[in-house]
C-alpha cells in the first residue's frame, strides 16, 4: 500500500486501509442475508479490477453502472476506480432517452446493469460498448443482448487475478487524489442535466468529515441503506463513510414500504440510516398524527407545551423501536424537511440531523454536528468539517442571499462544459450553489429555496414558494404540493392522499366525494392565507390527480410545471 501523500485521499487507499483494519468484520450484504467480510469484499474488488484490466480497461476510461443497490454494485464501482477508470453511476429512475444520452456521451466500453434496467438499453446503438455485465445474473434478455452474468465474470476474475499474480503482473497504474473517480449526471429541479466530475479527494474528504462527526458510532454498527448509491448523498455517507468506520452496510433492496422497512429494521437493528424527508413525512402523517388525532386524551395533552413534549417523547421512543431499537442517528437530506415534522422530531428527542448539499459538493456542505444544542429547528446546522460557507449578494432587509461553499469536496467541474463550470465555480474555489439562505447568530445555515424558484410578483415582491408548500403539505389529506405563478397570481397545486379521502368518504357518491375535496381545498386556502403576507396569498388551490415527477431525492421537477392551465 503506497504511503505517498497524494494517494492518501483516494478511494483505493481508503479501502485498503479499512480491509487491513477490519479484515474479518462484516462489510456488506443485502438486508437479512449473510454479509461479505471486509477481506472477502476486497478480494472481489481486486479480482474484478484485474479482469477489467486484462480486457483493456485503463485509467481514464468511463465505465457505467445502471442498477439498484447491491454488494455487487459496490464491488463493481470500487473495481473501476481501482484502475483509475472513471465510474459513471446512472440513477435507476432516469428514462430510456436520458440513459442513452449518458452512455453515448460517455463512450463506455463496459456497462454493469440489472434486470429491472436492462430494457432501457435494448435500442442503444453504441459501438464502443463491448461488454454488458448483469449485476443480478439476469438471463431473461440473453436472446436480445449478449450479456455476462456477474457471478460468471467474478469466477473468471479470480482466475485472471491469480494468473497475473503468478506472472508478476498484478499491478495497476497509480491513482492520485485529484484524479476523477466519478462522473454523475444531476437530476435537478431546473431541467438541464449536467455531468459533474468528482475526484477521489472530493468524495473521501466528505466521507472522512462524516466519519469524524460519527465518533460514537462503533465498528460493526449497521448502516441500513434505502437510498440509491448512484446519488452522492447515499454513496458518500451510506457507503464510503461506513467502510471508513468498519461498519456493516445492509441494503434494503427496492424502495421499502413502512411494513417491509419495519421488518428489515427488526432484523438488522440499524444504528445509522440516511433518508430523504419524504420517508419521515410519510411516517409522521401515517403513524404519528393518527395516534394523536384518534385519542381525545392525547389531543388535549398536546394543547399544552409540557403535554405535547410528553406525548411526543413517548411516540419518539416507539419510532426508534420501529427502526429496530438501536438507531443512533438518522441523517435527513436531499430536500427540505417540513418544519412541523422537524418540530415533532426535536420534541420527541428522535436522533436526527439535517444535512444540506449538492452533487457538486460530493455532497454535504452543512449538517450537524449531532448533539449540538445550538442547532435551531428549520436550519441545516453548521458547515461540515473542512467546508466554508458564505452568503453573497445579501438582501439588506432580510439578510438572505446566495449560498456559496468552498472546501476539498467541491467538484472539479462539469464534463466538457467550461462555460457552465465558470458560471458556478470561481477560480478561488468557491461554488455558487444557486440556493438562497442566511446564517443565524449561532452559525446555523438556513435555506430559503432555489434562486430560480423565487416568484417575482407584479408589485416587485419576491415570494419563496417552498415555505408556502410546507404549510400545504402539513395537512393530513395532502401528499405533496407545488406553488406556481399564474397570470400574476399564486396557485397551489395539490396532490391529495386519495387513500385518506376514501376512508373519509366511504359509501358516498363520486359527486359527494368531489365536494368533500373541494371543501378541503377552499378551507385550506383560507387557513393558510391567514399566515401569509398579502403578496404570498393563494388565489386558488387546484387538485392534481397524479403525483408530481420528482428527482432521485424526491424533489419535484419544477420546470415541468411552470404554469397551471
Amino acid at each position: 500500500m503506497s504511503e505517498s501523500n497524494d494517494v492518501r485521499m483516494t478511494l483505493n487507499y481508503t479501502l485498503d486501509t479499512s480491509i487491513e483494519k477490519y479484515a474479518d468484520l462484516p462489510a456488506i450484504c443485502m438486508a437479512t442475508e449473510t454479509p461479505l467480510t471486509y477481506r472477502e469484499f476486497g478480494d472481489r474488488i481486486y479480482a474484478l479490477a484485474a479482469n477489467l484490466a486484462s480486457e483493456g480497461v485503463k485509467k481514464g476510461d468511463h465505465i457505467a453502472l445502471l442498477g439498484e443497490n447491491s454488494p455487487n454494485w459496490g464491488v463493481a464501482y470500487l473495481a473501476i476506480v481501482r484502475l483509475g477508470a472513471i465510474a459513471v453511476p446512472i440513477l435507476p429512475d432516469l428514462p430510456e432517452a436520458d440513459v442513452h444520452h449518458i452512455l453515448n456521451e460517455m463512450h463506455v466500453p463496459v456497462l454493469f446493469v440489472t434486470n429491472r434496467q436492462i430494457e432501457k438499453i435494448y435500442e442503444l446503438n453504441q459501438k464502443e460498448l463491448k461488454r454488458i455485465i448483469t449485476l443480478d445474473d439476469s438471463a431473461a434478455t440473453q436472446d436480445v443482448l449478449d450479456v455476462t452474468h456477474f457471478s460468471t465474470y467474478l469466477e473468471e476474475s479470480f482466475v485472471v487475478k491469480e494468473t497475473m499474480a503468478n506472472e508478476g503482473e498484478l499491478s495497476f497504474e497509480e491513482v492520485k487524489e485529484d484524479d476523477i473517480a466519478s462522473i454523475l449526471y444531476t437530476s435537478g429541479t431546473s431541467g438541464y442535466s449536467k455531468a459533474v466530475m468528482l475526484s477521489h479527494k472530493n468524495l473521501t474528504a466528505n466521507a472522512y468529515s462524516a466519519a469524524t462527526m460519527l465518533d460514537t458510532v462503533l465498528e460493526e454498527t449497521v448502516f441500513l441503506s434505502v437510498l440509491p448509491m448512484s446519488h452522492t448523498y447515499e454513496f458518500t455517507l451510506g457507503f464510503i463513510c461506513p467502510l471508513i468506520k468498519g461498519c456493516k452496510i445492509a441494503y434494503a433492496g427496492k424502495t421499502p414500504t413502512p411494513a417491509i422497512l419495519q421488518r428489515l429494521c427488526a432484523y438488522e437493528k440499524p444504528g445509522v440510516m440516511f433518508a430523504v424527508p419524504l420517508i419521515m413525512e410519510k411516517i409522521y402523517k401515517k403513524r404519528v398524527l393518527p395516534q394523536i388525532e384518534k385519542s381525545r386524551f392525547l389531543s388535549l395533552l398536546c394543547q399544552t407545551s409540557f403535554g405535547r413534549k410528553f406525548v411526543y417523547k413517548k411516540i419518539g421512543a416507539k419510532l426508534v423501536n420501529f427502526f429496530g431499537g438501536e438507531l443512533k442517528l438518522m441523517g435527513i437530506g436531499g430536500a427540505a424537511l417540513n418544519p412541523d415534522v422537524e418540530k415533532f422530531l426535536k420534541e420527541a428527542e428522535f436522533p436526527y440531523i439535517i444535512g444540506y448539499g449538492l452533487t457538486e459538493s460530493a455532497p454535504i456542505l452543512a449538517g450537524g454536528p449531532p448533539g449540538d444544542p445550538t442547532i435551531t429547528v428549520g436550519s441545516t446546522g453548521k458547515p461540515f468539517p473542512g467546508v466554508q460557507i458564505k452568503i453573497v449578494n445579501t438582501d439588506p432587509d432580510t439578510g438572505i442571499g446566495e449560498i456559496y461553499g468552498c472546501g476539498p469536496n467541491i467538484m472539479a467541474g462539469y464534463y466538457k462544459d467550461e462555460e457552465s463550470t465558470a458560471e458556478v465555480l470561481g477560480e478561488d474555489g468557491w461554488l455558487a450553489t444557486g440556493d438562497l439562505g442566511y446564517i443565524d447568530d449561532a452559525g446555523n445555515l438556513h435555506i430559503r429555496g432555489r434562486s430560480k424558484n423565487v416568484i417575482v410578483m407584479s408589485n416587485g415582491e419576491n415570494v419563496y414558494p417552498e415555505p408556502i408548500e410546507h404549510k400545504l403539505n402539513a395537512y393530513t389529506w395532502v401528499v405533496e404540493s407545488l406553488v406556481v405563478e399564474n397570470n400574476g397570481k399564486l396557485d397551489g397545486w395539490v396532490y391529495p392522499d386519495y387513500e385518506f379521502i376514501d376512508g373519509e368518504t366511504e359509501g358516498q357518491s363520486q359527486a359527494e366525494r368531489r365536494e368533500h375535496i373541494n371543501k378541503y381545498r377552499e378551507s385550506m386556502r383560507k387557513e393558510v392565507n391567514k399566515n401569509l403576507s398579502s403578496a404570498s396569498r393563494l388565489a386558488r388551490v387546484v387538485e392534481r390527480r397524479e403525483p408530481f415527477i420528482k428527482t432521485a431525492t424526491h424533489k419535484i421537477k419544477r420546470y415541468l410545471y411552470s404554469s397551471i392551465e
